[in-house]
């Protein structure tokens, strides 16, 4: 693979303007594109010294059209090692899952959103094996837009549910921090949409795909002539969503200039577009959501206390997953039922085999990265139910089952399915509680009969029926 000073791209592409736009995006990641607009040059490129360099392969499927996983094959016989990314005008998951099958490593769907191809390419080019399957995928699966579809029991997910429930029936602008893959976009478009604003103007916008230099008139807007090239006056998105909302994800991204112009601006309810010579009244809600501590941030010099000061009277902290692991199960059901709707997919159940090895997960990439992860295996598993062995990489990674239970205690104790999918007998389940209870409570089998809410003597004739020893 082509170092990080050298990147290829080879872009498959017969689409002279979607290529340049293309290009110059991926070279914000360090990456030299060459572009190729048809399947034969692209696989006799591919055989070149040049070709061999190549680090990643973004196709558009309208070259091969029917053929692309055809073409998906045969570059993966050639280059097993490098990553495929199919770019697809089609919003159907059906063309996603075929390809995914033929060898491709994501999927993107047209118009290419930046930030979606720069999250692409960023992933594709930094897994390291055995941990391909624990890849984010850039384009994500739609989610009704209210609080209804965040699942989760652990107190300070609930904690945080119900602070942006509470907060999304007022005016007050909004912080929600946490880590990358949480849920913060989700949970803004869920307090949008439960808003009073719900029906005004919307628009988000990612700050750290957004060029720098074209966020001052993004935000503001400018006047005509205000600088080389503003051609034409612009309404800035603050302007345009007079009376709605705007999100702005990853606000610390933001030059400090700017935060401390967005922060006058959230003072007086007045934007002044770059260039003019008056400023507009405007009553706009933001919305911004951080991967890190505005207040440590701002302790750093990082970022400007005033804005943070602003949007700090609604803060809301999304925990990690590795900090709500009780909510691994529900969380993998949902995702299973949502993704068994999805065209070319069926539904699927899991083994405990299966949820053993997804709670013993830190995963650094959060509800996101294990929704990413579900939906993989879930196009590759040809049975009812997935099990430890539709997970290889991730049972590779965390070792044998005694490693993983040091690595995490888990809180159930009891397997409920068994490897295919289905429920174990309840007579079984029923023996398994009973030891378990037996060996909580160190044998005192009065203890155990009061917390299992039974008699002495009942107990007693269940270990008899169920052929369980005392010292179980």
């Amino acid at each position: 693979m082509a170092t990080d000073e050298s990147r290829l791209l080879l872009l498959i592409d017969d689409e002279p303007a979607q290529s340049r736009l293309v290009s110059a995006l991926a070279a914000r990641e360090g990456f030299r594109a060459i572009v190729e607009s048809t399947a034969e040059s692209a696989l006799d490129r591919l055989r070149t010294p040049e070709g061999l360099q190549v680090a990643v392969i973004l196709l558009d499927q309208w070259v091969p059209g029917e053929d692309a996983c055809a073409l998906i094959r045969e570059i993966k016989i050639m280059r097993p090692a490098v990553p495929v990314l199919m770019l697809t005008a089609s919003t159907s998951p059906l063309l996603a899952v075929e390809a995914m099958r033929a060898g491709a490593t994501d999927y993107l769907i047209k118009p290419v959103a930046p930030e979606r191809l720069l999250q692409a390419l960023r992933s594709a080019t930094t897994r390291e094996p055995p941990r391909a399957e624990l890849q984010p995928l850039a384009e994500k699966m739609a989610t009704p837009l209210d609080f209804d579809a965040m699942v989760g029991t652990a107190p300070p997910f609930r904690t945080a549910l119900a602070k942006a429930a509470t907060a999304a029936r007022g005016h007050a602008h909004v912080l929600v921090e946490g880590e990358s893959g949480t849920g913060k976009e989700m949970l803004l478009r869920a307090m949008h949409n439960s808003s009073p604003r719900a029906k005004a103007p919307v628009r988000m916008i990612n700050v750290a795909v957004t060029p720098a230099a074209s966020l001052e008139s993004l935000l503001f807007g400018h006047e005509k002539g205000a600088f080389a090239g503003a051609f034409d006056r612009q309404i800035g998105v603050l302007q345009m969503c007079d009376t709605g909302t705007v999100v702005l994800d990853e606000i610390d991204r933001l030059p400090l200039g700017m935060q401390a112009r967005l922060a006058d601006m959230l003072e007086t309810g007045i934007v002044r577009p770059v260039g003019a010579t008056h400023g507009f009244k405007i009553d706009v809600r933001l919305m911004a959501a951080c991967d890190h501590s505005l207040a440590e941030l701002v302790a750093d010099g990082q970022f400007d206390a005033n804005l943070c000061k602003q949007l700090s009277n609604t803060r809301i902290h999304l925990p990690p997953l590795r900090d709500r692991a009780g909510d691994i199960p529900a969380l993998t059901r949902y995702f299973l039922s949502k993704i068994g709707e999805q065209p070319g997919l069926r539904q699927h159940s899991i083994a405990d085999s299966a949820l053993s090895l997804l709670e013993a997960y830190d995963w650094p990439g959060n509800v996101r990265q294990l929704q990413a992860v579900l939906f993989r295996a879930a196009v590759f598993c040809d049975g009812e139910a997935l099990t430890a062995e539709s997970f290889p990489q991730l049972s590779e990674l965390l070792g044998s089952q005694e490693n993983r239970g040091a690595k995490r205690q888990r809180g159930l104790g009891v397997m409920l399915y068994t490897d295919d999918g289905n429920l174990r007998p309840l007579e079984e389940i029923e023996a398994d509680i009973i030891r378990l209870a037996i060996g909580h409570y160190r044998g005192r089998m009065t203890e155990v009969a009061r917390r299992l809410g039974i008699g002495r003597s009942t107990l007693y004739r269940k270990l008899s029926d169920l052929g369980i020893d005392n010292a179980a």
